[in-house]
């Protein structure tokens, strides 16, 4: 975090900004996921890009200190609920393997929100649980542990809407 006078952006900005097919897969991931602006697509996309180059320097590497930094590596990614049995694998990944994996795609999926705005919604408005603790970020990675303890909050009844029922969850 470091002090606030050091503020920093965590994530990189595209290097040509009006590229026709990087702007609509951008707009799609954010209709799908419910992001509220692109710098969150970014952001998912940089963290996945530190995670592959990390992978690509421990392929490369074959100290027994780089396969220490392995075997972190990929318990860390199965602590995220991201299933990876070889480094190999991280450079497989998608940015959508990272966004199924936050608070909000989580509650939309499970149910408990008709849209991924809706389910936004109720989290930033302190409705949704991670066990016994309020969570009110939606970008929360929510842990493989977690998952099945992410709840709605009791005095909170979501109505299945025409168009709700019809649509499948992400």
């Amino acid at each position: 975090m470091g002090t606030p006078r050091k503020q920093r952006r965590s994530f990189t900005r595209p290097k040509h900004p009006w590229r026709t097919e990087r702007i609509q897969e951008e707009r799609e991931l954010c209709k799908k996921y419910g992001l509220t602006n692109k710098r969150e697509a970014w952001r998912a996309k940089s963290d996945l890009g530190r995670v592959r180059q990390q992978a690509r320097r421990l392929l490369a590497d074959t100290t027994e200190e780089a396969e220490k930094e392995k075997r972190e590596m990929i318990a860390k990614l199965n602590r995220w609920g991201i299933d990876i049995k070889s480094v190999d694998d991280v450079l497989g990944l998608s940015v959508e393997d990272l966004l199924e994996r936050r608070l909000q795609s989580i509650v939309y999926r499970r149910g408990y929100a008709n849209t991924p705005k809706q389910a936004r919604q109720f989290i930033v408005h302190n409705h949704v649980y991670v066990g016994s603790h309020k969570v009110s970020v939606p970008g929360y990675i929510v842990l493989a542990g977690e998952e099945e303890k992410v709840r709605l909050a009791d005095n909170i009844k979501v109505e299945k809407s025409v168009r709700g029922a019809e649509e499948e969850p992400v």
